[in-house]
């Protein structure tokens, strides 16, 4: 099809290292048009065309649209962006081309909305409240019971999410998600919420939705470390993996997005594997971060980036079925402490050496601040196979012994001053 025959509009695109793989197979799958809040680059060779405005402001993407539109006709609208999905579903509620609903949205990005709308529906929730100030945080989780964990109402990726197990440590962690919540969308600053802390492994899944219809495509595992914050150090995803066939949690799946009434999108759903079954962390409208989407390719044969365009059109992505079972993970590149950087270097990807991806993540003079002064301060990533779970995490290891990180401390004087 050619872009005069219509376009799938992409609002927002993320950094290149993290998402330049979904625009890349999107763009073969279906002609794209980007909005950007800066002049195309790297994403030229993938797009038909593009329009800079500010991405933020919702009433000039919606009026951009609309012009776009009167022009080329936008026939679904994409994004991956966690702080852009809410003016998408609007995008899409404007032109009338398939979208999850604003509403089904905003039970995604408002996690108290979220709670709220899980819980009467029936669908296991931890316990939990919303909370204004410190004070109300402490009798919350005097009445939930420590440990806590105290999270923003509508961030993503775990930032300013930290386990509190004392009256002290649920101030202290008041004040991080509160402050995390700032930097965010306008609409979910303020406050936090305080939830019951839920024992078991940690998974996500991403899954397809179609007319209402929920599909789950795969799997990921996930480390998290840095105690008492959950940074996200690592994930693993398998096409061998025999969750996506377990019916507990394909029910709790299905019935979350029923509740809060998804019809097209893709979504990444969080949840822990608990002693009382499947309970859900949260669900993100949208394809997972930290290249979970890309494991899954090299794990699973799934294209991430094309099922989002099939949805966004209102079609069933192609699902492989049978893929050579192997397990595929992640691993981030942390500091030790705060620091400045000097060099960065990986492991090159060889055919026997079981590493399938690494890059570097900052340039020379970038301050890493490790939580909870900052987030996400990576310096690299290693991406590599092995034949089961424990072999996937020691072909990590040594790919991570090989990355090589030079730097100075960056002082305190010197980060409170920046």
């Amino acid at each position: 099809m050619s872009s005069a025959e219509g376009v799938v509009l992409v609002i927002g695109c993320g950094m290149r290292p993290y998402r330049e793989y979904l625009l890349a197979s999107a763009g073969h799958r279906h002609p794209l048009w980007l909005f950007t809040g800066t002049e195309p680059t790297w994403q030229e060779r993938y797009i038909t065309g593009a329009t800079v405005l500010d991405t933020q402001d919702q009433d000039a993407v919606l009026a951009a649209a609309r012009a776009l539109h009167a022009t080329t006709p936008v026939l679904g609208v994409v994004s991956w962006d966690e702080a852009l999905i809410v003016a998408a579903a609007h995008v899409a509620d404007e032109l009338g081309v398939p979208g999850a609903g604003i509403s089904a949205i905003e039970g995604c990005r408002d996690k108290w909305f979220s709670r709220r709308t899980l819980t009467a529906a029936g669908v296991a929730q931890p316990d939990f409240g919303f909370v204004h100030d410190d004070d109300q945080a402490v009798r919350v989780a005097e009445r939930i019971g420590y440990p806590v964990v105290v999270k923003p109402r509508g961030g993503g990726a775990s930032i300013g999410v930290s386990l509190a197990e004392d009256a002290e440590a649920v101030r202290k962690a008041f004040r991080t998600a509160e402050d995390a919540s700032f930097g965010g969308s306008p609409a979910y600053k303020g406050g936090a919420l305080v939830e019951e802390y839920l024992s078991g492994p940690e998974i996500s899944v991403d899954g397809a939705v179609v007319d209402g219809e929920y599909t789950p495509m795969f799997v990921a595992h996930k480390t998290v470390g840095m105690h008492p914050y959950f940074e996200e150090l690592g994930h693993l995803v398998s096409s061998a993996d025999a969750l996506l066939a377990d019916p507990a949690l394909r029910s709790t799946l299905a019935r979350a997005h029923s509740a809060i009434d998804f019809r097209y999108g893709i979504t990444h759903t969080e949840l822990k594997l608990t002693g009382r079954g499947p309970v859900i962390v949260e669900i993100n409208g949208r394809l997972g971060g930290d290249l979970i989407p890309l494991l899954a390719k090299f794990a699973t044969g799934v294209d991430p980036g094309a099922a989002a365009v099939d949805v966004a059109l209102g079609m069933r992505p192609h699902l492989p079925h049978e893929a050579e079972p192997r397990w595929v993970g992640v691993r981030f590149g942390y500091p030790k402490q705060d620091c400045v950087v000097e060099s960065v270097s990986v492991p090159d990807s060889l055919r026997d050496n079981g590493i399938l991806a690494a890059d570097v993540l900052v340039e020379p003079g970038a301050r890493l601040r490790l939580p909870p002064a900052e987030f996400i301060s990576r310096h690299a990533y290693v991406i590599c196979a092995g034949t089961d779970p424990e072999d996937c995490e020691a072909v990590l290891d040594k790919a991570m012994a090989q990355v090589r990180l030079t730097a100075h401390p960056l002082l305190p004087s010197v980060a409170a001053g920046a």
